[in-house]
């Protein structure tokens, strides 16, 4: 438990250290598109889209109790899988034109080009994030992480 940032199998350490070299070749190349569209949007809300990253054990939220540090009885649930999604929108439409659809047809969905994507674990928000093309896959890079006080209050 010492190690929990190195990887078990090295084949997930190659696809680690692949990804970690496409990012750093992405951030020396200039970055992307959507990063621009992101550091714009920074700077409209009076972020500093250069500043330095911030240390999230320097976030420590008093009112959330802390996962395994304080409560060695909530070690027994970290090795549970859940189900994590990235919803890219969503729309409603009727049973008609749903059976309607066919290859090539397309569907309009209630987000914006270029905004962020919902990522939910079992259903719930836990953050927004930016699609990344690494290596010829997919990836999410996430842009703002819900609260664990928010995601709490969300459960109830």
């Amino acid at each position: 438990m010492s190690d929990e940032n190195e990887t078990s199998n090295p084949d997930e350490q190659a696809m680690a250290d692949e990804w970690a070299a496409a990012l750093d070749e992405q951030e020396a190349s200039g970055g992307s598109d959507v990063d621009d569209v992101w550091a714009e949007a920074m700077a409209e809300q009076g972020v500093d889209p250069d500043a330095d990253p911030v240390n999230l054990d320097e976030l420590h939220d008093e009112s959330v109790p802390q996962a395994v540090s304080d409560n060695p009885d909530l070690e027994v649930i970290l090795d549970i899988p859940v189900s994590l999604s990235m919803e890219v929108g969503e729309t409603e439409i009727a049973i008609r034109n749903l059976l309607q659809l066919s290859q090539g047809s397309v569907i309009e969905l209630d987000r914006m080009a270029g905004e962020p994507l919902d990522v939910k674990v079992n259903g719930t928000l836990i953050a927004h994030g930016e699609v990344v093309v690494v290596n010829d896959r997919f990836g999410i890079r996430l842009t703002d992480v819900v609260s664990p006080t928010e995601r709490i209050r969300k459960l109830r």
